[in-house]
C-alpha cells in the first residue's frame, strides 16, 4: 500500500509496518468485542498526525479488505444504498458530513477495484483534519456489511480479516 501522505508531503515521517499494523488491529480488536464508534475514534485518535491522512488510507485498505472477503464483485456486488442506515445505525450523517461518508466508502470500493484515489486532492478541500474518522466509519460499515453478507458475526470476519495478509507499508 502506497501512503499516499508521503509521497506529497516532503518532511513527514512515514507511518511504520508496526503503525499500519496497530490501525488495524485497533479497528478490528474494537469491533469484535462490539465497541462503539465513539470509543473506536477515541482508541485511533492518537494515532492520527495532525494535518494527515493517517491512518485513513489503512482503514480504506481494510475496507477493500472486507470488500474482497465477502466475495463482492461487479458480477456480485455489495449494494449501497441503505449501507450507512443498515451498519451505522448509531451515526447520523447530514449535508457535508453525508458527503465525506459517501466519499470514503467509495474511496474503499476504488481501492477493492485495484485503483488509488487521490486523498490528497479530495480531503485538501475538507477543511477539516478529519478524512481519518470518515475512513473509519467506512471500514466499519463495510467489515459489518461484509459479515452480513458472509452470514457470520462481525467477530468473526474481524477474525478473518486479522488472520489475513492485509496491507503494509511499502
Amino acid at each position: 500500500m502506497v501512503l499516499l501522505y508521503c509521497r506529497d508531503m516532503p518532511g513527514r515521517k512515514r507511518p511504520t509496518d508496526e503503525d499500519v499494523m496497530t490501525a488495524r488491529r485497533v479497528l478490528l480488536d474494537g469491533l469484535a468485542r462490539d465497541a462503539d464508534i465513539d470509543e473506536l475514534a477515541s482508541e485511533l485518535a492518537p494515532l492520527h498526525p495532525r494535518n494527515d491522512t493517517f491512518p485513513g488510507e489503512v482503514l480504506l485498505h481494510l475496507a477493500a479488505d472486507a470488500l474482497d472477503w465477502c466475495g463482492a464483485s461487479r458480477a456480485e456486488p455489495l449494494p449501497l444504498e441503505g449501507l450507512r442506515e443498515r451498519f451505522l445505525p448509531e451515526t447520523a450523517f447530514r449535508g457535508r458530513r453525508n458527503a465525506k461518508l459517501r466519499y470514503a466508502v467509495l474511496a474503499a470500493a476504488a481501492v477493492h477495484g485495484g485503483t488509488e484515489p487521490d486523498l490528497l486532492d479530495e480531503v485538501a478541500s475538507w477543511q477539516a483534519d478529519d478524512f481519518w474518522q470518515y475512513a473509519m466509519y467506512a471500514a466499519v460499515a463495510c467489515i459489518r456489511a461484509a459479515a452480513s453478507r458472509a452470514g457470520v458475526p462481525v467477530r468473526q470476519a474481524c477474525r478473518d480479516l486479522d488472520e489475513g495478509p492485509g496491507d503494509q507499508a511499502p
